[in-house]
């Protein structure tokens, strides 16, 4: 067999075609923090069980990487599926409902069986059987009809109807142990390379608690966020009202004519929910002067924000709206992060002393002139913009810090109202493949950006990572600080922002880093059907995405 000279995580390396590309990893698992989940070579991920054909770099990913932790959650996942399949067979099925922190929830339908630390145990020896045996994870290529045919046979009714709607001839289906199941994305060789997790009870389930990213052999430390689980379960409820928990569900809403009516449940719902917000506010406006808003990229703030203020008009309460980007620091003093750039989601790019004196002041009563920044230049100015608060108004500010205590030190706790909002997303693939909620927050962002900044898909994708790494440092630490949760994830929208973010995907070449994302991606929205949206609301939260808002967004 001829011999390819490969660059093979930095190193210069003879590997003969035809190789796999687990049988070269083995060569630098000691690399790695962990086990080797999945290869890349040149912009493309690779199975560890593909050959190599060609001679374009290869980099190995283990867990501390966000693609290997994605194979890794699919390995896990398949073999609690597995263990229930073996101990409960088609008396009982695994639905992975959500992701929390990094660790999945799941619940088992049947109304017999309590979820107890006893049965987890079973359960999890079950698991360690499997690992402990290094049973093989084995894919096969098989025509779309005789894969419904299989799913039919084991009972796995979500995945017989998601597959009737797949295009493709083929389906990859991956088999441990006699049992097959589908799953979106790469999986493991085996079992063996799965040995950290545990189960514990939560809710009406538990939860797959799942290892460090950067300590492999030691699961994660886990706290409840108790009040994000909570959203979860109100929007498990929500699916079940709207009779949509997977994707088939909504692509048969889309084939039975009845796509308008969920959007308008949908949006009830939300309407329902901001206004229920409004009135907790209400109840508290004798002490509540300021109302803070935040959440992460493309959660949809401004328009959560403007329909608050006209849900408080409708009860009688004026509301004021500043913008914490108005006392940025001049951008001479911004402060700079490691790699000495000027860091504009810093806490500390923000005048927090002269915030808390205008807002001290303006809970006093007093008039107060509030400052503009000047993107242009650089610099804060004033132009006559005075608020003064009288009695039933009140003041909304939107910005990403909101629910940190050191923006508003020296404003007293109840003069507060801290509102989280995000796109928690509880549609599913199916019952064993989850949606990502922020894959779904990316293509949001993705399609706004092209539609009103003029960027294309790669250049949304290139900064991504760096939108998520301020989100964890400065977001997501303080969102049990909340008041009030509002998840603006809608369960119709990725079947309306798939045909404006398709092209976008589609424009990436396989030469651009970006191109895995994209793949990805592809694939993930290839599984709904494309809804026109025409019915939406111009009020609608995804109208700040789609376009035709009727607010300034």
């Amino acid at each position: 067999m001829e011999e390819l000279q490969i660059n093979v995580m930095g190193k210069s390396t003879m590997v003969v075609q035809g190789t796999t590309f687990g049988e070269l990893a083995r060569g630098f698992q000691d690399k790695c923090l962990g086990n080797i989940m999945v290869a890349k070579q040149g912009n493309q991920l690779r199975e560890l069980r593909n050959a190599i054909y060609d001679n374009e770099p290869i980099s190995f990913f283990d867990i501390s990487d966000a693609e290997g932790m994605r194979v890794y959650h699919r390995g896990v996942s398949f073999l609690l599926v597995k263990a229930v399949w073996d101990l409960f067979g088609e008396d009982a099925s695994l639905i992975i409902e959500h992701s929390l922190r990094g660790n999945l929830y799941c619940e088992i339908t049947n109304p017999k069986m309590v979820i107890d630390d006893a049965l987890l145990k079973r359960l999890e020896d079950k698991m360690r059987e499997y690992v402990k045996g290094d049973l093989p994870i084995i894919k096969h290529t098989l025509r779309r009809d005789k894969a419904i045919q299989l799913m039919k046979k084991q009972g796995m009714h979500d995945k017989v109807e998601l597959l009737r709607f797949r295009r493709s001839s083929n389906v990859n289906l991956y088999e441990l142990g006699g049992l097959y199941d589908y799953f979106y994305g790469y999986m493991p060789l085996s079992a063996g390379a799965l040995s950290t997790f545990a189960l514990k009870p939560l809710e009406n389930g538990f939860m797959i608690h799942m290892p460090e990213a950067k300590n492999p052999q030691v699961v994660a430390p886990y706290v409840n966020p108790e009040k994000i689980s909570a959203v979860y379960m109100e929007q498990m409820k929500w699916c079940q009202l709207m009779g949509v928990s997977n994707v088939a569900d909504l692509n048969n809403t889309l084939v039975r004519g009845e796509f308008g009516e969920l959007i308008r449940i949908n949006e009830a719902l939300h309407e329902k929910k901001i206004a229920q917000i409004a009135d907790q506010i209400y109840h508290k406006i004798n002490q509540v002067k300021v109302v803070l808003i935040a959440g992460p990229s493309s959660s949809g703030k401004t328009s959560f924000a403007n329909r608050l203020c006209i849900q408080l008009r409708a009860l009688g309460v004026r509301p004021h709206k500043i913008s914490l980007d108005d006392y940025f620091v001049n951008r001479e003093f911004t402060p700079v992060d490691e790699l000495g750039n000027k860091n504009f989601e810093s806490i500390d790019a923000l005048d927090l002393k002269q915030l808390n004196e205008d807002l001290k002041s303006i809970i006093a009563g007093d008039r107060v002139e509030i400052p503009s920044f000047n993107f242009v230049s650089g610099t804060r100015e004033y132009r006559g913009n005075y608020i003064q608060l009288d009695k039933d108004e009140i003041l909304v500010m939107e910005g990403i810090h909101g629910l940190n205590d050191k923006l508003t030190s020296e404003i007293c706790p109840e003069n507060k109202f801290k509102i989280f909002i995000s796109a928690i997303t509880q549609l599913n693939i199916d019952d064993h493949n989850r949606i990502s909620t922020s894959d779904s927050r990316l293509i949001r962002r993705m399609v706004r950006d092209n539609q009103f900044r003029g960027r294309d898909g790669a250049a949304t994708i290139e900064s991504w990572n760096m939108v998520k790494k301020g989100e964890e440092e400065n977001i997501f630490p303080f969102q049990e600080n909340a008041d009030a949760i509002f998840n603006s994830a809608t369960i119709y929208e990725l079947s309306v922002l798939k045909q404006y973010a398709e092209p976008l995907l589609f424009a990436i070449d396989s030469s651009q880093p970006e191109y895995v994302t994209a793949k990805r991606l592809i694939k993930f929205l290839g599984y709904f059907l494309a809804a026109p949206g025409l019915e939406i609301p111009n009020n609608s939260l995804i109208k700040e995405f789609v376009g035709g808002s009727c607010f300034k967004v």
